[in-house]
C-alpha cells in the first residue's frame, strides 16, 4: 500500500508555488473568459457591427464555453499521462497567443462579417486551452496542499471568478473614461486583450520558474486511458455524479449573472445606467461568501456543505430573483448581493471536492470533463430559457430554474459519498 503523505515534504518553496499558481491561474483563466462579455460591451457595434451586437456578443462567448469541454477532455488526459505542470504551461501558452492574436483582429468597417467570425473561431480555440488550464492547475494545487487546508484554498481559487470579473469591469470602464468611447470603441478595445495576454505570459513564466509536480505515489503506472476510465470505465460513476451536481452550480451561475444582469436592465426601477455598480458589489461579496464556503465545507463536510446549501436555497434563490427584480436603490444592491450569496457562493468547495473525487491517475482528466462538460447545456439558455419564459412568464421561468438547480446541487451531493478531506491526495 503506498503511503499518505500528510504534508508535501519535497521542496516546500515549489508547494507555495503550485499553491499560489492554482489560485493566480484561475484569475488569469476567469480574466480571459470574461473578457469579450465586458471589455465589448461599449465597442460592440463599432467592433462587431451595428446590427445585433449584443447577440454577437454572446455567442461569442457561447464559443469560449463551448470549447472549454473539449480542451478539459484533452489536457486533462494529457495531465493524467504526461504531468500537470507540463500540460498547465502548454494551456496557458495557447490562451495567451490565442488572446493576443483576438487584440489584433481588425473591426468590422475593416473585416466585415469575417471579423465576427474571427471572434468566435478564436474564442473557441482559447476556450480549449482555457479548459485545459484548470483542469491541470487545480489538482496539481489541491495535490500539493495539505489536507486541512483544502477547503480554504478551494475557497481562494473559486472566488478568482467574481475577482476577475471586478478587474475587468473596473479596467474597462476606467478605459472609457480616460480614452472617451469613441476612442475606446476605436482601439481602446484592444487594450483589456493585451494584457490578458500580458496575464497569461506572465503565469507562463512563474510555471516554467517554479512549479514542479506533487509527489503523489500512483500504485504503479499510468493510466493509458484516462479519459476511457472516467467515461465510460471504473470511474464513470463518480463522473456523472459529480456532472449532476456541476449542473446546478452552473445554472445558477446562468441565472444569477448573465439573466439577472440582462433583466435588471430592462427593469424600469433599476435601468442600464446603475447595473455594473450593483453587480460590481454583488461579486465582490460573492468572493467573499466563496472563500467562506469553502473554509466551511473543510469543517462540516463537502457533501454536507452541498446538501444543506441546495435545500436552503431552494427557496432562498427563487425568492430572492424575484426581489431582485422588484427593488430600487440600496434595497436593489441588497437583494442582487442576496442572490449571488444563495447562489453562485456554492463553488466555494468544488475545486476541494472534485480533486478529492478522483485518484491521481484520472485526477485532472475527471476534474477538468466534470467541471466543464456540465457546463454545455446551462450555458445554451440563450436558446432554451426563453421558450420556458413563454410558457410560465420572465420571472417566474427563471425562478423555476433555480428551484431545479437547486434540486440538482442537493441530489448530486446525495449521489456520491463524503469525500475525505482529512486525508493527503493519492
Amino acid at each position: 500500500m503506498s503511503r499518505l503523505i500528510a504534508e508535501p515534504t519535497v521542496s516546500p518553496s515549489r508547494a507555495r508555488n503550485a499553491v499560489r499558481g492554482g489560485l493566480l491561474g484561475n484569475f488569469v483563466d476567469q480574466v480571459d473568459i470574461f473578457l469579450p462579455v465586458i471589455a465589448l460591451a461599449p465597442a460592440a457595434a463599432i467592433v462587431l457591427g451595428p446590427d445585433a451586437a449584443a447577440a454577437q456578443t454572446g455567442l461569442i462567448f457561447v464559443a469560449t464555453l463551448l470549447g472549454r469541454p473539449l480542451g478539459a477532455a484533452i489536457f486533462g488526459s494529457l495531465a493524467d499521462r504526461h504531468g500537470r505542470t507540463r500540460t498547465t504551461t502548454a494551456a496557458i501558452t495557447g490562451i495567451a497567443i490565442t488572446t493576443l492574436l483576438i487584440a489584433l483582429i481588425p473591426t468590422h468597417d475593416v473585416g466585415g462579417a469575417a471579423t465576427l467570425w474571427a471572434f468566435v473561431a478564436l474564442r473557441f480555440v482559447g476556450g480549449v486551452f482555457l479548459g485545459g488550464e484548470y483542469s491541470a492547475a487545480i489538482p496539481l494545487a489541491m495535490e500539493w496542499t495539505a489536507p486541512r487546508r483544502r477547503g480554504l484554498l478551494s475557497g481562494g481559487i473559486m472566488a478568482m471568478s467574481p475577482l476577475a470579473n471586478a478587474f475587468i469591469a473596473g479596467l474597462t470602464l476606467t478605459l472609457v473614461q480616460v480614452l472617451g468611447p469613441d476612442a475606446y470603441a476605436g482601439w481602446g478595445w484592444r487594450m483589456p486583450f493585451i494584457a490578458g495576454a500580458l496575464l497569461a505570459a506572465a503565469m507562463l513564466w512563474y510555471y516554467v520558474a517554479g512549479v514542479d509536480d506533487a509527489p503523489i505515489p500512483t500504485n504503479g503506472a499510468r493510466r493509458a486511458r484516462p479519459l476511457t476510465a472516467i467515461l465510460i470505465g471504473p470511474f464513470r460513476r463518480q463522473l456523472w455524479q459529480v456532472f449532476v451536481l456541476m449542473t446546478g452550480l452552473w445554472l445558477f451561475t446562468q441565472m444569477a449573472i448573465p439573466v439577472l444582469t440582462g433583466m435588471l436592465r430592462e427593469a424600469p426601477q433599476v435601468g442600464p445606467t446603475t447595473v455594473p455598480f450593483i453587480m460590481l458589489i454583488a461579486t465582490l461579496v460573492s468572493a467573499a461568501a466563496m472563500l467562506s464556503a469553502g473554509a466551511l465545507s473543510q469543517r462540516i463536510g463537502r457533501r454536507r456543505f452541498f446538501v444543506v446549501f441546495g435545500a436552503g436555497a431552494l427557496v432562498a434563490a427563487p425568492l430572492a430573483f424575484a426581489w431582485a427584480l422588484t427593488s430600487q436603490g440600496v434595497a436593489a444592491v441588497l437583494a442582487v448581493t442576496v442572490v449571488q450569496i444563495v447562489t453562485v457562493s456554492a463553488y466555494g468547495p468544488v475545486g476541494a471536492y472534485l480533486a478529492e473525487r478522483f485518484p491521481s491517475a484520472v485526477r485532472s482528466s475527471g476534474y477538468g470533463v466534470g467541471y466543464s462538460l456540465s457546463l454545455v447545456v446551462p450555458a445554451l439558455f440563450p436558446f432554451w430559457l426563453p421558450w420556458l419564459q413563454s410558457t410560465l412568464g420572465p420571472v417566474a421561468a427563471v425562478m423555476a430554474v433555480l428551484a431545479a438547480a437547486s434540486a440538482l446541487l442537493v441530489i448530486g451531493a446525495l449521489l456520491g459519498p463524503e469525500p475525505d478531506r482529512t486525508a493527503a491526495l493519492e
